[in-house]
């Protein structure tokens, strides 16, 4: 389905489209979608591009409640307390390098994200979810906040400029459940099954949560196929 990305091609401008494939409760995430921006504002001598966010739910099973973060890993992953110290440490670190900050005692439990994932899907159809998404990463990964919670999600889009009552009417409803779950099974269906996944102009996949520099190298590359091909 998807082109992997892997040699550097010269560029010229171009317009680029970015799914960019993640769920809120992944760290990785948090370092691709930064990594990505840095290294588009990098190559914004090549190319021109437009970030659309996509659902993706690591553990669609959890309830509203959610789960004890260090029991979830240990039960998920089979991780010691040590791996998940070293790990947690590699993350703060890259997120640092990123202008993130993980904080990992404020966060104690992994939640459920559909609702956050609906409230992102409305985002985008009243404009732009992506300063949801950052705003949503801050919460969860910085303050250590439920974005399982009602309250927490309407607090957090009207962080960002969206209409709180509208915001509350869309969670309490439902709405937009069924287009979560399609976008889901459309990606799953061409073999997403981790995130992130950056896929650009529906044709080249760039998985995980890269550095800028490798970021910047694909975007260019595909940039400067698009140019040759005249696909821009």
């Amino acid at each position: 389905m998807f082109w992997r990305v892997s040699a550097s091609v010269p560029a010229m401008s171009v317009a680029l489209k970015i799914d960019f494939v993640s769920d809120i409760s992944c760290p990785w995430c948090v370092i691709g979608l930064r990594a990505l921006e840095q290294a588009l504002d990098r190559a914004a001598d090549a190319v021109t591009a437009d970030i659309a966010v996509q659902p993706f739910e690591l553990n669609p099973q959890l309830p509203p409640e959610g789960e004890d973060i260090a029991e979830h890993l240990a039960r998920k992953y089979g991780s010691t307390a040590e791996q998940r110290a070293d790990n947690a440490e590699s993350i703060r670190l890259r997120g640092e390098a990123l202008g993130f900050e993980f904080c990992t005692a404020a966060r104690r439990r992994v939640y459920n994200t559909f609702d956050a994932h609906r409230l992102l899907h409305w985002a985008a159809l009243d404009g732009d979810a992506l300063p949801l998404k950052h705003a949503l990463f801050a919460a969860y990964f910085t303050l250590g906040e439920n974005l399982s919670a009602h309250e927490t999600l309407v607090r957090v889009a009207e962080s960002v400029g969206l209409n709180a009552v509208r915001a509350r009417q869309v969670l309490d409803s439902g709405e937009h459940a069924e287009d979560v779950r399609a976008r889901e099974r459309h990606y799953t269906e061409r073999g997403i099954h981790a995130v992130p996944a950056v896929i650009i102009n529906q044709r080249h996949l760039i998985s995980g949560g890269q550095p800028v520099e490798v970021f910047e190298r694909a975007i260019r590359q595909i940039a400067g196929e698009s140019r040759i091909s005249g696909q821009a």
